[in-house]
């Protein structure tokens, strides 16, 4: 019984150090958030929050993004230039797609990192933590 109540309490202190280190991670990474979408005349405003939880300065950060139809088929490709991120700080950048209408939009796919000034691509691309908080239009990365 001793040794049942030993491995059990071994599995949960695993269990949850293992969670608080994705937590760490996720509260270190470099957060990029859809937060709002707006109809324009022949574009679609798309706004994001972008919040650097790394431990680099970003000083220009360009995603490629990959806009998809609420149907599922590819509307665009496009960069996203976030410009520079500082440390620790959020950033709100906004980006007018043209052709694209914003009721037709259903995803954005942060397809890659094209540029990130200040830290390496690769550190920057698995840093990377997409969300959003627009109903019905998820952000996969």
């Amino acid at each position: 019984m001793v040794i049942r109540l030993t491995f059990a309490a071994m599995a949960f202190a695993i269990a949850a150090g293992t969670a608080q280190a994705q937590d760490r991670a996720q509260a270190q990474g470099l957060q990029i958030s859809l937060n709002t979408l707006d109809p324009q005349p022949e574009a679609c405003r798309l706004t994001f929050v972008a919040d650097n939880k790394t431990e680099a300065e970003i000083t220009r950060l360009v995603i490629e993004a990959v806009l998809f139809t609420k149907a599922g088929q590819v509307a665009q490709f496009t960069l996203f230039d976030f410009a520079a991120l500082p440390m620790g700080r959020q950033r709100v950048r906004q980006f007018d797609v043209a052709g694209l209408a914003c009721d037709d939009l259903g995803q954005v796919l942060l397809n890659g990192v094209s540029a990130c000034d200040g830290a390496d691509p690769a550190a920057c691309a698995a840093a990377l933590s997409p969300a959003s908080t627009v109903e019905g239009i998820e952000v996969a990365g």
